[in-house]
Order: structure tokens, then C-alpha cells, then sequence
């Protein structure tokens, strides 16, 4: 299979590409290698990338119409994986454009690129943000997502929106996959982990927001990149028993599905510092601070759909993830051995 991968030197991105490559699929990778974090990052995964012979990349970005209008056309591409997008709840309170452009303007310009190659599937990265102000847990597929709480949030929602439109307009198979809290090595520097362990490791405090009464479903990346490959290899269809009087959020008339893929078990923000610091071999300054606007206090992924429909569950314990993650930035960022506690 050919699959176009957009993001593909995005944290996700890097491993989704591994996972296809080492099974064989032949994978068009698309970035557009921003400046939003280290560059030099992302360029050391594309190194990972093409050591692979089935990759090939482009340095493109998705609210480039005529661009990705030439890609669709000329590229043979069977699937689209869509990961790229603008990420990160606290920067879209002082960015917002970005989020339209990347999220809105990108997703319109992959969907129709979708549309006319007469793609066979379409599996787009949502988020569990759009659960926003939603405090029922776990957080189902089900549940109404009606209320977000940051742009980010917003423009994730309308992207699975938009796709169900085409879905139904088109006949354009399209999963939606709400990630959570995604961790592991080739992680992006502005994510808790990076900068809790870049700051204990440099004896400068970090900061725990609402005061650490927090939860978080903590999915490590090999998890969701397995997800995201069975869920590849399923494309949706429609449901026989849709009910249009009384829709189910999750599924549709249309070829439409969405799925969570978290961890399903919340993990205490005060036990992921922890395990943190045990891996380190080193402890934790904290400086304590009230909630950030756009943020909430728990998520917790109801996994039943996935398992039901691909049959797999993410499972990674806590503790062996972070020890990986912990490993990888080390040996990445070039630090000395751990310390004591």
C-alpha cells in the first residue's frame, strides 16, 4: 500500500512512518518543517525516516492548495494518515491564525485532495481536547463534544465535521482518532515530559499546574501508532443500524468512524512526575501553579470502540514508557548518567 503521511516529521509522524515502513508499505511523507519547535528535531527524524527505501518526502505544507493538488495527483496514493496540524493548547491562546490556517484551511485542502485521488481511506488525527468541558469519565465517543475550551480543541472538532461531510457527500471513507496525552522518545520539547525532565535534570523547578490536582490517560507512542495502523487497514464503513432520530456521535450513515485511543487508565499528574523522577534518579523542584486558560483537570479514554472494531487496546504501563522516553532524551540531548535520589 502507498500511503501519504502528512506531519511525518512530527513526534507521531516519525513513528507512524517506521511502523508502515517495517511492514512494508511504501510511505510520501509531507512537512513543512516550521519553526514551532527545534527544527533540527524534526530533521533528525527524517534522518530515521530515510534510511528506509520505500520513503520518499516533501517539504510542503498543507494550506498549500496547488501543491498538494500536484502530490494527489502525481503521487499514486492509495491512504492518507493526517497528522499534521498546528498542536498545542496553551499556543493558540497568543496564535490563534496558525490554528485556522493549519487546521482548517490544511484540513479543507487534504480533504479535497482526498476527494478527487478518490482516496481509500482517510484516518485524521483528532484529539481528546474536544471533550473540553465534558467531565463525565471516562470520555466516550458517544458523549456530546459540544463545548470546547481552547481554539485548539475547536479546530480539532471541526475537522472531524468536516470530514463527516465529505464522508457523506462523497462517499469518503474517514476514522477519526482522538489521541491522548501521546509520550516516548522523539518526543516534542514543549510536552510535559521533555520539559519536566530537561528541568530536573538541569535543577530548575518546574511548573505543575492547578497546583498538581490533575489526571492525564498518558498513551505511549507505540500504542498509538499500533492503533493507528490496524485502524489503517479497516477503513470505515457505514452503519446498518444508524439511528437518525437518535445519532450516535461515533459512527454514521456515511463511511465515518471515530475512535479514542488513550491508555485507559488516568494517571495522577503528582505519580507521572514521580515516575519521572525515579527513572532520572533524581528528584523534582515544583513550583506550584493555578489552572492555565484552555486546560482541563482530567482526561480518561473509554477504549471499548477500538478494541471492538480492530481488536487492540493500548496497554503500555507508565512505567516502562517514561523509562524509554527517559533513555532516549539522555542519550539524545547528550546528558550526563542519572543521579541519585
Amino acid at each position: 500500500m502507498r500511503v501519504l503521511v502528512t506531519g511525518c516529521a512530527g513526534f507521531i509522524g516519525l513513528h507512524t512512518c517506521l511502523c508502515l515502513l517495517e511492514r512494508g508499505d511504501e510511505v510520501v511523507g509531507i512537512d513543512n518543517l516550521n519553526d514551532y519547535y527545534d527544527v533540527n528535531l524534526k530533521k533528525d527524524r527524517l534522518k530515521q525516516l530515510h534510511k528506509h527505501a520505500g520513503f520518499s518526502f516533501h517539504e510542503l505544507d498543507i494550506t498549500d492548495r496547488a501543491g498538494l493538488e500536484s502530490l494527489f495527483e502525481s503521487g499514486n496514493i492509495q491512504s492518507v494518515v493526517h497528522l499534521a496540524a498546528q498542536p498545542g493548547v496553551r499556543y493558540s491562546l497568543t496564535h490563534p491564525h496558525a490554528y485556522i490556517q493549519s487546521n482548517l484551511v490544511g484540513m479543507a485542502n487534504i480533504l479535497e485532495g482526498c476527494r478527487h485521488a478518490k482516496i481509500k481511506h482517510l484516518v485524521f488525527a483528532s484529539s481528546s481536547s474536544v471533550y473540553g468541558a465534558n467531565t463525565s469519565i471516562p470520555f466516550s465517543e458517544r458523549q456530546n463534544v459540544d463545548h470546547p475550551v481552547s481554539l485548539y480543541a475547536a479546530t480539532k472538532k471541526s475537522g472531524e465535521l468536516m470530514a463527516h461531510s465529505y464522508s457523506h457527500l462523497y462517499g469518503l471513507p474517514v476514522t477519526c482518532l482522538r489521541f491522548f496525552t501521546v509520550y516516548g522518545p522523539w518526543g516534542r520539547p514543549d510536552m510535559s515530559p521533555s520539559l519536566f525532565v530537561k528541568a530536573i535534570l538541569e535543577g530548575r523547578p518546574i511548573d505543575v499546574f492547578n497546583h498538581g490536582k490533575m489526571q492525564r490517560d498518558f498513551t505511549y507512542v507505540d500504542d498509538i501508532v499500533e492503533g493507528v495502523a490496524r485502524v489503517l487497514d479497516s477503513p470505515a464503513c457505514s452503519s446498518e443500524d444508524f439511528d437518525t432520530a437518535n445519532p450516535d456521535p461515533a459512527t454514521s450513515y456515511a463511511p465515518f468512524r471515530v475512535y479514542n485511543i488513550g491508555n485507559h487508565q488516568p494517571i495522577e499528574l503528582m505519580e507521572f512526575i514521580e515516575t519521572i523522577e525515579n527513572a532520572l534518579g533524581k528528584r523534582a523542584v515544583k513550583n506550584l501553579l493555578p489552572m492555565q486558560a484552555g486546560d482541563v483537570v482530567s482526561t480518561y479514554a473509554e477504549t471499548d470502540g477500538l478494541r471492538n472494531s480492530v481488536g487492540f487496546t493500548p496497554a503500555t504501563p507508565l512505567k516502562d514508557g517514561i523509562e524509554k522516553f527517559v533513555a532516549w532524551y539522555v542519550d539524545y540531548y547528550g546528558f550526563n548518567q542519572k543521579a541519585s535520589l
